[in-house]
């Protein structure tokens, strides 16, 4: 799946890295907790948060998180922005809920890895 695809599967609005879309992804992770966000290590995914920080930003450097969608209709501030354009994070946001927004990826075939 590609992050466009993510895009049009939670009928989102790209805040940055509109050049990204067409970038894999190949799982996903949804939390409001980022010691979870830590402990999921893979590769290319993209992650579905409410949380609204700075951190939620540099955590997803740290883990070679490509996408970060919000939910429930939150978006990030101009800092967030900022950073996640200059480590070509993708942001997105959505006004499904997160289980909804997991759900439909899923339905997609978008899987978390492992055991899922």
């Amino acid at each position: 799946m590609t992050v466009k695809e993510v895009c049009d599967t939670l009928n989102a609005k790209v805040i940055c890295g509109q050049e990204h879309m067409d970038r894999d992804v190949h799982t996903a992770c949804g939390s409001d907790m980022l010691s979870d966000v830590l402990a999921f290590v893979k590769d290319q995914s993209v992650l579905l948060t409410g949380l609204c920080n700075q951190q939620v930003i540099r955590t997803a450097e740290m883990m070679d998180i490509i996408c970060i969608v919000f939910v429930r209709g939150k978006g990030p501030d101009r800092a967030m922005i900022d950073l996640a354009s200059e480590q070509g994070i993708v942001i997105l946001t959505t006004n499904h809920r997160m289980f909804s927004a997991c759900g439909l990826l899923y339905e997609k075939g978008l899987r978390g890895g492992g055991s899922d």
